[in-house]
């Protein structure tokens, strides 16, 4: 069974996306995705000023098994990338909602809606 804390916000397309105190979202893939996937062997990240739409491509997750993009949960501008991710993909395998963190955003104006919480995610899940 997969982790979902309860603290986070998910996307159908298995995001997460941590709040911060100053405005910003952190985003990753939540643990049932990086199951899926497997052993994780290369991250694409987005640039660092890069704007996104919701629900837009944005990153690219390579396994032994597949190669899968990341969508941007909301709508907003890069601000920073987890550049450990580049050296050391399996950090997300391993610790998915910490050190496996991808990118954060400065979310547009009222951006942060529509997301799932860890029960409504969990149905998901269980669905795929």
């Amino acid at each position: 069974m997969s982790k979902i804390p309860a603290d986070l916000r998910y996307a159908r397309t298995h995001e997460w996306l941590r709040q911060s105190g100053d405005g910003s979202v952190e985003v990753g893939i939540s643990d049932h995705a990086q199951a899926a996937l497997g052993d994780l062997v290369y991250v694409q990240l987005p640039d660092v000023g890069r704007s996104v739409a919701a629900q837009e491509a944005c990153a690219v997750v390579e396994s032994v098994k597949a190669a899968s993009d990341v969508y941007a949960p909301v709508s907003g501008t890069v601000t920073a990338v987890n550049d450990a991710l580049v050296k050391s993909p399996e950090l997300v395998n391993q610790d998915p909602y910490g050190q496996g963190w991808m990118f954060r955003l400065k979310p547009a104006a009222g951006a942060v809606t529509g997301l799932l919480s860890a029960a409504e995610y969990q149905a998901v899940a269980d669905e795929t």
